[in-house]
């Protein structure tokens, strides 16, 4: 599917922050939801999804990181953008207590879409491989609704990455303060899922009650993609309803 028949109803557009510059696709009216793809890239079930949270009252802004646009997740696909992940520097996958540098560009999107729409913040939404690119992207005051669906990076393999955060210490340290000062973070997964690692348990110790997870039972890793569950939608739109709109 091209990416004019998967995206024809959504306006494209770019980003670019620090020299570096992403597709972005953009629909809907309301408060602004920067809403990151998972593997293999913006498939039909993402976009899907994202029109839900268009039709929920959002204006929604898709940046295209990797991978194609359109068509289901196939394997195929999947085994297609691995190795270009695996080299990028964008990305940080198998190091601990170290930021993915692409943070710095999602927070610049989500700064610029803050100052267009106005109102007390945007949402940030991320899946597996970016999921917890939301929590990154906290570290900026924009960022008021951050939701991380199946964090996965860095890439769960021994005890240090199975719980680690994909943060540096300093950004980790603004996470927690600004959760401590009542901004709360979502979190949803099924609960035996090991591409989240332990990084639930760590959530909960470094953000306290302000860590709101939301988990499944079964066997399952994409909560609102390929294995989705309807309470995950509704409680991601809730949330949203709940911190943006308020």
């Amino acid at each position: 599917m091209s990416d004019g028949s998967a995206l024809d109803t959504w306006t494209s557009g770019t980003h670019t922050a620090d020299g570096v510059t992403h597709p972005t696709y953009r629909k809907g009216a309301g408060p602004g939801v920067v809403l990151i793809h998972e593997i293999p890239g913006i498939t039909d079930n993402v976009i899907a999804f994202a029109e839900e949270v268009v039709a929920a009252g959002h204006t929604v802004v898709m940046p295209r990181l990797f991978g194609k646009v359109g068509g289901p997740a196939a394997l195929r696909d999947v085994a297609r953008v691995m190795p270009s992940l695996c080299v990028s520097k964008e990305f940080t996958k198998l190091a601990v207590t170290e930021t993915s540098p692409v943070a710095d560009w999602l927070r610049s999107l989500a700064r610029t879409l803050h100052a267009e729409l106005g109102g007390p913040g945007v949402g940030a939404l991320g899946m597996c491989f970016t999921g917890g690119f939301a929590l990154a992207m906290m570290v900026d005051g924009s960022v008021t609704a951050p939701v991380l669906c199946q964090p996965s990076l860095p890439f769960a393999i021994g005890r240090r990455r199975s719980a680690d955060l994909n943060l540096s210490p300093h950004d980790l340290d603004l996470v927690r303060r600004r959760a401590a000062e009542g901004c709360p973070v979502l979190g949803l997964r099924y609960r035996t899922d090991p591409a989240t690692g332990t990084r639930f348990a760590t959530l909960r110790r470094q953000l306290g009650e302000k860590f709101v997870a939301v988990e499944f039972e079964g066997r399952g890793h994409a909560v609102v993609t390929e294995h989705r569950q309807q309470e995950a939608v509704d409680r991601i739109l809730a949330f949203l309803q709940e911190r943006l709109h308020g």
